[in-house]
Order: C-alpha cells, then structure tokens, then sequence
C-alpha cells in the first residue's frame, strides 16, 4: 500500500441544480463521495484567530465543506504541504488517512461540514506532529 501525499488531497464538485428559487447540492455516500459516510459533524462559531483540526487519522477518510463563509485546509503529508480555500457549498476536499489537516483563517459566520468514513474513534487519531512523521517514516 503506497502512502497517502497532498496530491491525493482533491477537491471535489458536487451536483448543483440551480433554479430561480435557490440552489440545491445534494450528495451521495460512495458516488460524489469516495468512501462510505458513517459520521457527520460540523464547525461554526470559530473565532478568526483559532484553528481546528491539527491531527491526522490512521484510517479515517473526511470530507470536507465550506457550508457558509471560508476558511483553508492545510494539508501535510510529512514532506509536502498544500493549502486549499474552501468558499462554496458545491465543492467539497476529500482528505484521505495519513494526512495531517488543519481548518484556518475562518471567516466569521463560516459552518464546516465533515463527513467521516467511519464512527468515532480516539485511537484512530494521531493528535502529536512529531509522532505523525515518525509514523509516516516508519510506513513509507
């Protein structure tokens, strides 16, 4: 199995079925995204200056929307980083496992929507740096 990098950090667009009235975006598990959704939560209320995120998962897979506002996804893969803006509620950054995330630079009023491959899990998490790329290391 070849380890995850920031290349395979995307940025998916979802359906968008405009009309008159307003915009409709709808997704599906597995079709728009790339892994079965057995969890969901989101983020609001964040100020400015704080940041969200900051760890990496073993073998979670997320996906990530920008419901309202903006903010930016760093993303790290232990060599490489890379930044991605999230602003519009029809594209969303799939992040696969192995890579470390950090949502920043939250607009106020932002939501984030996650969507998880899987339940809740701690020992899922890797929530030190330093042990993240002493994992990667090990693993590549």
């Amino acid at each position: 199995m070849t380890m995850p990098t920031v290349n395979d950090c995307k940025i998916i667009a979802l359906p968008k079925i405009t009309d008159p009235r307003g915009n409709l975006t709808f997704l599906e598990s597995e079709r728009h995204v790339p892994f079965e959704i057995k969890r969901v939560f989101y983020l609001y209320d964040v100020p400015t200056e704080e940041s969200r995120g900051a760890h990496a998962h073993k073998q979670l897979h997320q996906f990530i929307i920008c419901l309202a506002g903006s903010f930016d996804v760093r993303v790290d893969d232990g060599e490489s980083q890379a930044t991605f803006h999230l602003n519009r509620p029809w594209k969303g950054l799939h992040v696969p496992p192995m890579i470390w995330g950090a949502e920043i630079n939250f607009d106020p009023g932002s939501v984030c929507l996650v969507l998880a491959s899987d339940h809740y899990c701690e020992d899922d998490y890797i929530r030190d740096y330093e042990t993240f790329l002493a994992t990667v290391k090990e693993q590549r």
